[in-house]
């Protein structure tokens, strides 16, 4: 079967600096697996790539629409086909744990959203909190609740809806639909520092240089526009959500940054948990020395070059 490399790990590891390595020395072909750097007009919050090292499946969409998780297969397997057809190789870089599991492992078909039954959802989390609605759901699918976040209200919703729109939880659908095998050898390697306390000196570093690129002035911009508000998948995405409830009034710009920082760790937290039950999957420690070239071996054994 083909060979397609995938780049993962969590944010502030160091996948950027791999995949330029790899690019530099390998006939790859770069596609992003990344849920917010699909957003135009949002760079230096999602340390959006440069043009010098291109990346498909970015810039392509306004912040005020959605993406999803199979769209987002949809499009990488069309990539990934185009690529494949010039005779290079593709390689997937990106942090987004559930486009990955999409593609690799399919997406069960699902009931449609249903205005009616979300609105009722979102009656009930204005009265309880998302918080209690996170509690309600582990009663009804367990496992769908350890993998989503209390602080992630369009998964709890979905989630939920599913069940009322069923009657059986989203974990029992998924589980009871079979996905066509593709014709492709997925070769993953999960990079970042061994040290957590390295992972999250890098994700504070990295924030503070944000914000000294003009990360506040990004998020005004979006702001100002007018038709952009919290509850869309893009202002959610980490950094922006602080940065928007500072420009919202609901806090100042130093606990905006905290809170920032604070939940780029989450995030982080999640990645990594989210990877550690990736079957064959292996590991680069991208605190240790010499790491950059590890990963090339990595691709080129892949590769079987």
């Amino acid at each position: 079967m083909t060979s397609i490399l995938c780049l993962m790990g969590p944010t502030a590891s160091g996948k950027t600096a791999l995949a330029a390595h790899l690019r530099a020395q390998l006939p790859v072909e770069l596609v992003s697996v990344d849920s917010a750097l699909v957003y135009r007009g949002m760079d230096i919050g999602t340390a959006k790539p440069d043009a010098s090292l291109p990346h498909r499946l970015v810039d392509m969409l306004d912040p005020a629409e959605s993406y999803s998780a199979a769209r987002f297969r949809e499009d990488a397997l069309a990539e990934i086909k185009g690529i494949v057809s010039e005779g290079r190789v593709p390689l997937l870089v990106g942090g987004t744990m559930l486009y990955f599991r999409a593609l690799f492992h399919g997406l069960a078909e699902m009931p449609p959203a249903d205005g009616r039954v979300r609105a009722e959802i979102d009656a009930r989390a204005d009265t309880v909190g998302w918080q209690a609605l996170h509690a309600e759901l582990a009663i009804v699918d367990p496992v769908a609740a350890a993998r989503i976040h209390p602080n992630d209200p369009q998964r709890i919703q979905r989630a939920l809806e599913v069940h009322a729109l069923t009657g059986q939880s989203i974990t029992a659908l998924q589980n009871a639909q079979a996905v066509p095998e593709l014709p492709y050898s997925f070769h993953k390697l999960a990079v970042a520092p061994a040290d957590r306390a390295e992972l999250h000196k890098r994700i504070e570093q990295r924030f503070h240089d944000m914000m000294a690129a003009g990360f506040l002035a990004e998020v005004r911009t979006l702001y100002e526009r007018g038709d952009l508000h919290p509850d869309l998948p893009a202002i959610r995405a980490v950094g922006y959500r602080q940065l928007w409830m500072h420009l919202d009034g609901q806090c100042g710009l130093e606990e905006a940054v905290t809170k920032g920082i604070h939940a780029t760790r989450q995030l982080a937290k999640r990645q990594l948990t989210w990877l550690r039950s990736e079957p064959d999957l292996q590991w680069l420690d991208t605190g240790s020395g010499g790491w950059l070239d590890g990963g090339l071996r990595w691709a080129r054994q892949s590769l079987g070059l």
